[in-house]
C-alpha cells in the first residue's frame, strides 16, 4: 500500500470512526452513566470486534449478501430489533430518585457482537474494503483491518471521555433521565437509513 493510499485509508478510518453513530452514542451514554473504567470492556469490544469484522468482510464474508440476498433482509430485522432493545436499555439506565438500578454497561462480547448488527459498522467495513482492498488480496485486507484497529479504538473512546465531561452537568436525576431518553431516541433515529434503504 502506497503512502498516499495509507494516508487516505487513515483519514477514512478516522472520519468514519469519530462521527456519531450507534457505537459512539452508546459510549457517550455509558460514560455518563457508568464512568470510564466500567465502560472499558464496551470500548474494547467495539475496537476489536469491528477490526475482526473488517478482516472477515475483506476475506470474503460480504459475498454472503450476493450469494444469498435474503441475508440482507435478515440482517436488517436483527439490527432493528437489537438496536431498539439497546435504546430501551439506555433510556432506563438512570435510576428513579432514591432507587437502585440493575443497569450495567455492555460487556466486551456484547459490544463485539453488536458490530454484526450495527448498520454503520457494515457500511464502514464494506466501504473500506471496496475502496482500499478492492481485489481482496490478503495483504491489503490486513492493512485495512490494521489501520482501523489502530484508529477506531481511540476515536470511539473519545465519546466515553465526552460522557465523563457531561456527567457533572447531569448529576441531577431528572437531567440524567432526559439525557438518557435523548440518547435512546438518537439511537432509534440512527435506524432511519436502514429502514428506508
Amino acid at each position: 500500500m502506497t503512502p498516499d493510499h495509507l494516508f487516505a485509508l487513515a483519514a477514512f478510518a478516522f472520519v468514519s470512526s469519530i462521527t456519531p453513530g450507534p457505537n459512539n452514542l452508546m459510549l457517550l451514554a455509558s460514560g455518563v452513566n457508568f464512568g470510564f473504567r466500567r465502560t472499558v470492556p464496551h470500548m474494547l469490544g467495539i475496537g476489536i470486534g469491528f477490526t475482526l469484522m473488517v478482516l472477515l468482510v475483506g476475506l470474503g464474508l460480504a459475498g454472503v449478501f450476493t450469494a444469498w440476498p435474503p441475508a440482507r433482509h435478515i440482517l436488517k430485522i436483527l439490527a432493528t430489533g437489537y438496536m431498539l432493545w439497546l435504546a430501551w436499555k439506555i433510556a432506563h439506565a438512570a435510576a428513579p430518585e432514591g432507587a437502585e438500578t440493575g443497569a450495567r454497561p455492555l460487556t466486551f462480547l456484547q459490544a463485539a457482537a453488536f458490530q454484526w448488527v450495527n448498520p454503520k459498522a457494515w457500511t464502514m467495513a464494506l466501504g473500506a474494503v471496496a475502496l482500499y482492498a478492492p481485489g481482496q488480496e490478503i495483504a491489503a485486507v490486513l492493512w485495512v483491518a490494521g489501520v482501523f484497529g489502530l484508529i477506531n479504538l481511540p476515536c470511539v473512546s473519545s465519546w466515553t471521555v465526552l460522557g465523563l465531561a457531561l456527567k457533572r452537568a447531569l448529576q441531577n436525576p431528572a437531567r440524567l433521565r432526559v439525557f438518557n431518553y435523548a440518547m435512546a431516541l438518537l439511537l432509534v433515529a440512527s435506524l432511519y437509513p436502514v429502514l428506508t434503504g
